[in-house]
């Protein structure tokens, strides 16, 4: 049984995602529930053992960006079967977001404010210091690489799949239905 929806979602593009159901839910209808910054249900078609989720972009727009988690369930009216779930990320609508509005993920964000400190330290010589008993105490440069390490990694898994240098390549795109 296929029941992967995507990793992510981008508001404001339309959501399309088919999935099979089990031989004894065929003809049934099944509802797909995501849960997290909004309450969204979609009803499938369902073809046979065939259900497909078709959301134009005109209703995805107002999707609120965040983590979802999401269930897919199948009912005849009397049962109710569970067919799958998961997480899935609803990404913003990048056409209809303000100039300044933040777009970094939470890894680039820490990714980028370890980079920060990293810079101001490269000028100061000290780890930690004392003033009239308050003390100070630094992260020690040792630490901070190895967490610009770890952060770096997430930011690349989340950009160029898993590759350390970034991946130059081809980006297939298609338009119309989805092909299991």
């Amino acid at each position: 049984m296929n029941c992967n929806l995507p990793k992510t979602i981008t508001a404001g593009v339309t959501f399309r995602a088919a999935i099979q159901l089990p031989a004894q839910a065929a003809g049934w209808d099944a509802l797909l529930y995501l849960r997290g910054p909004d309450s969204i249900d979609i009803e499938a078609d369902v073809v046979g053992t065939t259900a497909t989720f078709d959301v134009a972009p005109s209703e995805t727009g107002p999707w609120s960006p965040g983590e979802y988690a999401w269930t897919i369930r199948a009912t005849n009216g009397a049962d109710v079967v569970e067919i799958g779930s998961g997480r899935t990320v609803i990404r913003p609508d990048l056409a209809s977001l303000a100039a300044g509005a933040e777009t970094r993920s939470e890894n680039r964000i820490a990714l980028d404010a370890i980079k920060a400190v990293l810079a101001k330290r490269a000028t100061m010589d000290q780890e930690r210091y004392r003033i009239n008993n308050r003390e100070l105490y630094r992260t020690p440069i040792k630490d901070l690489l190895a967490l610009k390490e770890h952060y770096q990694q997430l930011v690349n898994d989340e950009c160029c799949g898993g590759s350390k240098r970034g991946r130059i390549g081809s980006l297939r795109v298609g338009f119309g239905p989805t092909r299991g």
